[in-house]
């Protein structure tokens, strides 16, 4: 768990970097060594934005390749300006943003035969799941169950995402489980 303090610094760097990249065009250069350790872990995060609480970006990484604050601070910038989902931020939209970071849990292999059994293990409301199969992969963190509380439905849109039919089941699927702490 991350104290306050720190949850706050994480949420400056991640609107700085927003910030910095209406201004500069990039994202905000940060040096890690300049923070606490626990900032300075490596750790694999997401930067979720929401615009008078609509989605408007969301971008991150599901394993950990770079100081926490420097994911914080790549991920904001992306989630702002490279979400193929979304136009790039605007300055009139950045006053109006608000900020969801998500610092994730190594993710584990969570072994299943069925769907159904994938469906008995899941936690709604914890996991985060990565579903793969080829070159088909995508992901939902546990903040997705406010929207899609039914297990059935959650795996059923992780399919969709992952450019999967809905219905489908392979024994070739891959499935990860991980956690996160939000705020």
């Amino acid at each position: 768990m991350y104290s306050e303090s720190h949850r706050q610094q994480l949420l400056h760097i991640a609107k700085a970097s927003i910030k910095h990249g209406l201004e500069k065009g990039r994202p905000l250069p940060v040096r890690p060594d300049e923070y606490d350790n626990e900032l300075q872990q490596v750790r694999a995060s997401f930067v979720t934005l929401k615009l008078h609480g609509e989605l408007r970006g969301c971008i991150g990484r599901l394993h950990a390749e770079r100081p926490l604050v420097e994911d914080i601070a790549e991920n904001a910038f992306s989630a702002a300006f490279r979400d193929p989902r979304f136009a790039p931020l605007t300055e009139h939209e950045f006053p109006h943003l608000e900020y969801h970071i998500s610092i994730l849990d190594e993710p584990v292999d969570l072994p299943v035969t069925s769907e159904n059994d994938l469906i008995e293990k899941l936690i709604p409301g914890k996991d985060g799941l990565i579903l793969e199969d080829g070159l088909h992969r995508g992901t939902f963190l546990p903040s997705v169950w406010e929207s899609l509380p039914n297990p059935r439905d959650f795996v059923r849109h992780l399919k969709m995402k992952a450019g999967l039919p809905g219905n489908s089941w392979s024994d070739s699927f891959r499935v990860q489980r991980y956690r996160v702490e939000e705020f």
